[in-house]
């Protein structure tokens, strides 16, 4: 136990230290409105029509809640015990109070004088309270209604959490769902939980959720195992998964793979010089832009060079964006000196991304994957068809869609194709609940669908296929299923009678 007791202390750099520190990614929290960004030092952060700066979050605890002072600058609240002795005088109904504008003794100028003279908004909330005349009349429940609401108008409180799959889903199904495909946050715990997605596994995602659902199985495996991301396109996008925060150590089980070299991969055409001769090709065109563009810096009286340059600088631009944002500690060109250095540096980068392909391409050449999880924006059914072949026998897959008809038709090829077992196609019922004393009730307001999930488990395909017997009881139970019961016969035959 003592040893289990000084574990922290030795360790504090530890992904699991509850203290905010510079550089780290961290989600703002107000009422029910979540934003991440990232803690750095003298950067405004705009936050619910609130600007300041997070300086002083810096060594303070996840889950201290803070309050936006004047300059910007967020200071700790300290916790106080809301006077009682208002609320007890209360009404028993609401039925004599006439909302005719006139209860409120003070004016929006004098909201605002109390503002510019730098007074809190707990003091301002107080003020409100007591220059009401119809606060006392209200019965309990509407009071704690009318404090809450001006409390969420006129104090700027921010509290800093730490993120997690729960907040993210959250944040992004409320702010921007159509970067994650509509995918509502009880829904993709059912995925995690169907797709058994644990410790050192080896599984396989398919995504176009920005990086949310792989940054959720990261965070469950704990950087133990490995994760192949198939990605269509130039690159992968880990928009969601950089929010988390996670140390360079859970990087090292992922691996990337391009989705249009699985058919080769399937096929036994893959080979490492198409990877090679690819990166070839597009460093060839960027080193013959480079060494032109640097042999006529000095010249610029030839016209020839000057109008190739506008069209070769849009994919330098695009390949340097790439690279910041894998790498926050690269240097443009500018300061690290001749571009001849910049193209080296990408070269270096690339023939590192070369090497990451190959290993994922072995690691999916075992075809012995723990598990499979897609959900993207394209068509299932290719792609369930093609990336099952990669997973061992008595697995399980995950599909996710939007929308019921892909997974319908997804569902037919899988019972037509075999080799799969379990099939199941379901779709999750989320309703929230207010829980408070005397006034637990369902939330009015409501999601209309979080999406739909196809899950089941592999099998060997050859031994179905071989198996006559086990199609023989499969033909049986589906014309038993098919047949009416005899009671309806013999009830159909006595009234024939």
């Amino acid at each position: 136990m003592e040893g289990s007791g000084e574990q922290p202390s030795a360790q504090p750099p530890h992904p699991g230290d509850h203290c905010i520190r510079d550089g780290d990614f961290v989600v703002l929290k107000r009422e029910d409105v979540f934003k991440a960004v990232q803690v750095q030092r003298r950067k405004k952060v705009t936050f619910e029509k609130q600007w300041f700066y997070l300086d002083n979050v810096i060594g303070h605890s996840y889950g201290t809640t803070f309050e936006v002072t004047g300059g910007g600058s967020l200071q700790p609240k300290k916790k106080k015990e809301e006077p009682t002795s208002e609320t007890k005088e209360a009404g028993t109904d609401n039925r004599n109070i006439i909302d005719d504008g006139k209860s409120q003794k003070l004016t929006q100028d004098d909201i605002k004088a109390l503002k510019d003279k730098g007074i809190k908004g707990e003091e301002i909330v107080q003020q409100l309270i007591e220059n009401s005349t119809t606060f006392r009349d209200k019965t309990e429940f509407a009071q704690d209604k009318y404090i809450k609401k001006k409390k969420k108008k006129y104090e700027a409180i921010v509290t800093i959490l730490k993120p997690s799959t729960r907040i993210l889903s959250i944040m992004y199904y409320a702010r921007e769902p159509g970067k994650i495909n509509h995918m509502r946050y009880d829904t993709l715990a059912q995925m995690l939980t169907l797709g058994n997605i644990r410790a050192g596994n080896k599984m396989i995602v398919m995504e176009t959720c920005s990086g949310l659902v792989l940054g959720a199985m990261m965070e469950r495996m704990g950087g133990f195992g490995s994760i192949i991301q198939l990605y269509p396109g130039d690159g992968p996008v880990r928009v969601a998964t950089a929010c988390f925060g996670f140390p360079k150590s859970f990087l090292s089980g992922l691996y990337e793979f391009p989705l249009n070299k699985v058919d080769s991969l399937l096929n036994g055409t893959f080979s490492a010089e198409m990877l090679s001769s690819e990166l070839k090709d597009s460093t060839s065109v960027k080193e013959s832009n480079g060494v032109v563009e640097d042999k006529q810096t000095p010249e610029q009286d030839t016209e020839e060079p000057t109008a190739e340059a506008p069209e070769s600088s849009q994919p330098e631009e695009q390949e340097t964006m790439e690279v910041v944002a894998q790498d926050p500690e690269y240097k443009g060109p500018k300061e690290r000196g001749s571009r001849k250095d910049y193209i080296q540096e990408k070269q270096r980068r690339q023939e590192e991304q070369r090497k990451r392909h190959l290993e994922a391409a072995a690691l999916l050449s075992e075809r012995n994957a723990d598990g499979l999880i897609v959900a993207s924006r394209f068509h299932p059914t290719p792609l369930l068809l093609a990336l099952l072949d990669f997973v061992a026998p008595s697995r399980p897959f995950v599909v996710y869609c939007q929308y019921k008809e892909p997974l319908l038709e997804c569902y037919t090829k899988l019972r037509e194709r075999g080799g799969v077992i379990n099939l199941r196609l379901s779709e999750t019922w989320l309703r929230n609940y207010q829980v408070l004393p005397d006034r637990s009730h369902p939330k009015l307001l409501m999601s209309g669908g979080g999406g739909y999930l196809l899950s089941g488990f592999t099998v060997v395909l050859d031994n179905i296929r071989a198996d006559a017997s086990l199609r023989c009881s499969t033909s049986t139970l589906e014309s038993l299923e098919t047949e009416e019961p005899v009671a309806k016969k013999q009830k159909r035959t006595v009234s024939g009678s």
